[in-house]
């Protein structure tokens, strides 16, 4: 074993005693959501469970980063509801799923993964916080007793079902709140934050147990409690408030529900079309989430989203080939795994192995969970996520800052995550070209002689200020035009700069350029330092 490798074992191994648990508090929120995204998406249920395996052993496997969790993700629900009606059945969307991974792993070869550096600091951290503002609101109907709606459900408004969405659900929780639910999630939470209390946390007992496992035992405990001493007071399963698995237990009940694709389909040309729609949102949803999730780091490890691209091109290829939905990178069960104390890759691996040997061979004492505990899980995540210090300490860097994050955090709410991204993305770009358009240039003058000077790169977005900065040049002058300071000059300041000296022969006004040379391959300067367009030889 060669020494790199022999050093990534050990500290795989130094950091168990941190992994493991994280590794049962991330299966614990994946479960429902595995569940719910394949409920919200018209798929059968199991294979949400296949994607989570998937996303957690394969993907977590040959994954770019060390932190982020894969599996089915919710931004993709309407997308897949909407292919699985299109392609006449699961099986040939299988297929689509398939080809996506295929594209995905060129798009990693092809070094496509810089796509999520050029998403700015302020908008991924209004996707952190709005996540969390969603998780927030999303839990408050299962807090009550209100189970109509899984996890998956990440929309606000615009939800395929036009009866219900996040709003109306909190107001019918609230008219209908269920006792049973609420005595389970209020014992939760108290366990939950007395956990991380320092008093206690200098035992090692609470050091070593997670939380959430005590809450989960807990919430089993309290409803089979319910249901002994009384009548009608417990959570019922035929009611949605707890886990619901497919049926049936052992290696052959569990591989029975394995599905392979419609191969026939393969020249249906929908197929391509939706596996490369799949692919451009999966991999604009992974990069995104590794990048948010370099952010909660705590050891700030910057991932290779090149070859996160290639790992999720694989999960997806098998994925799709033995029956499950796509697979992305999801912030929500990364941010899970940050906040858990993982510190290695191995939490994700955990969490993946946990769900398949799980949903194999205990699903009946799974389905005893009540929603009401992983909502009180999923509260106190989504709390560290948006807390009031983020929006302070956001505001009080600059308008420049807080208004992209702001944006996000009301889009994505009011929307989803991807258009929610987008439209934060357009608010971060109008600040970025706006801080670069000013003081990109200086004008100075001496009686009749001026000196403009370029103070950094120049792009198109300068066009406006050059052009008015040399319309105040008057007849008579001699003007210097000093590049020294640019390494680059767009090729649209070069056509300003020529047809200036154009026509400054007519004001008379004297031109001489300072370090223009090898600033662009389109333009020299002849014997009178005056631009023109290079021929193309």
């Amino acid at each position: 074993m060669n020494p790199e490798n022999l050093n990534l074992r050990n500290e795989y191994l130094s950091n168990l005693k941190s992994d493991l648990p994280a590794g049962l508090v991330v299966f614990l929120v994946a479960l429902p959501l595995c569940l719910g995204i394949a409920l919200a998406s018209g798929a059968p249920l199991f294979s949400g469970i296949i994607a989570g395996i998937v996303g957690g052993v394969v993907v977590t496997l040959i994954s770019g980063s060390e932190m982020s969790v894969s599996g089915p993700a919710a931004g993709l629900a309407v997308i897949v509801a909407t292919a699985i009606t299109d392609l006449g059945s699961f099986r040939v969307f299988l297929l689509a799923v398939a080809i996506s991974g295929v594209i995905q792993l060129g798009l990693g070869f092809l070094r496509a993964g810089v796509i999520g550096n050029y998403v700015p600091n302020a908008v991924i951290k209004g996707m952190l916080a709005a996540i969390g503002v969603v998780i927030i609101l999303k839990q408050i109907p299962h807090a009550l007793g209100r189970d109509q709606h899984y996890e998956g459900d990440f929309d606000f408004f615009f939800e395929a079902d036009v009866t219900s969405n996040t709003l109306m659900d909190i107001v019918k929780a609230i008219y209908s709140a269920n006792v049973e639910a609420i005595i389970i999630t209020l014992v939760s939470l108290a366990v939950l934050i007395l956990w991380e209390r320092p008093a206690l946390r200098k035992y090692t007992f609470f050091k070593l147990v997670p939380a959430a496992l005590i809450v989960v035992i807990l919430g089993i405990l309290m409803n089979e409690a319910f249901k002994m001493f009384f009548t009608d007071f417990y959570l019922k399963a035929a009611d949605g408030h707890l886990v619901t698995l497919p049926e049936g237990s052992g290696f052959r009940a569990f591989f029975q529900q394995f599905t392979t694709p419609d191969w026939s389909a393969f020249k249906n040309k929908q197929v391509y079309t939706m596996a490369l729609t799949l692919a451009i949102v999966g991999s604009i949803e992974s990069l995104l989430s590794v990048e948010a999730t370099d952010k909660l780091d705590p050891q700030r490890r910057i991932s290779s989203t090149n070859q996160e691209l290639k790992a999720q091109g694989i999960g997806n290829l098998i994925s799709g080939l033995i029956g499950g939905l796509p697979v992305t990178a999801v912030i929500v069960r990364s941010t899970a795994n940050v906040y858990a104390g993982a510190k290695t890759r191995v939490s994700a691996f955990v969490h993946g192995v946990l769900l398949c040997i799980c949903v194999m061979l205990i699903p009946g004492l799974l389905n005893r969970i009540p929603l009401a505990s992983l909502a009180a899980i999923l509260f106190v995540i989504g709390y560290k996520l948006t807390k009031f210090e983020l929006y302070k300490k956001m505001y009080h860097t600059g308008m420049e800052q807080f208004l992209p994050f702001i944006v996000t955090v009301v889009a994505i709410v009011f929307t989803d995550l991807l258009n929610g991204v987008l439209i934060g993305l357009v608010v971060g770009i109008f600040f970025v070209i706006r801080t670069n358009h000013h003081s990109a240039l200086t004008l100075v003058n001496q009686g009749n002689y001026y000196l403009l000077r370029f103070n950094k790169d120049l792009s198109f977005v300068n066009k406006t200020e050059l052009k008015d900065k040399l319309a105040s040049i008057p007849s008579s002058t001699y003007l210097i035009i000093d590049g020294t300071k640019a390494t680059f000059i767009d090729n649209d300041i070069y056509d300003v700069v020529a047809d200036f000296q154009e026509s400054a022969k007519y004001s008379s006004i004297q031109v001489e350029l300072k370090h223009f040379e090898s600033k662009s391959q389109h333009y020299r300067r002849n014997s009178r330092g005056k631009l023109q367009k290079a021929i193309a030889r």
